[in-house]
């Protein structure tokens, strides 16, 4: 029988990447405690200007681990929800402004403005890159 070769992984894992894992392992979450501490380093990496790869790699892994166990434990139903209540509730419970989420994704502050005051929809675009943001599925959006 022959012996089947397994797969090698070409990527390269930084020093960074596992100061990042030392800080806050990439388990599931198992509780609110930890669900709070995995949100202080997604917040951390999330407010940094620029990303390296591996921080990359490692917020998309442990924002799949928050979700994970926020939609096991935490569901709430937004299907009642407008998108300017939902981004509305994003912007409060981030405790950001409207000048940040600018800033932040690129997305033009009147636009923003528009989406709150129910004066405009949001593009696919757009939520992508909300959901990115706030670290949501963006499926929380109606579009």
């Amino acid at each position: 029988m022959a012996e089947r070769k397994q797969p090698t992984i070409k990527r390269r894992v930084t020093a960074r990447y596992f100061e990042l894992v030392r800080r806050f392992p990439l388990l599931p979450i198992r509780n609110d405690r930890e669900l709070d501490q995995a949100t202080v380093v997604i917040n951390e990496l999330l407010d940094q200007e620029r990303l390296d790869s591996a921080e990359s790699d490692y917020l998309d892994v442990l924002s799949d681990l928050v979700g994970r166990y926020e939609d096991e434990t935490h569901a709430i139903d937004t299907s009642d929800l407008s998108d300017a209540e939902m981004l509305s509730h994003l912007i409060e419970a981030k405790s950001v402004s409207q000048a940040d989420v600018s800033r932040d994704t690129g997305i033009a502050e009147s636009t923003i403005s528009e989406v709150l005051s129910s004066k405009r929809q949001l593009s696919r675009g757009h939520i992508a890159t909300l959901a990115r943001y706030f670290s949501v599925k963006p499926g929380v959006f109606r579009f």
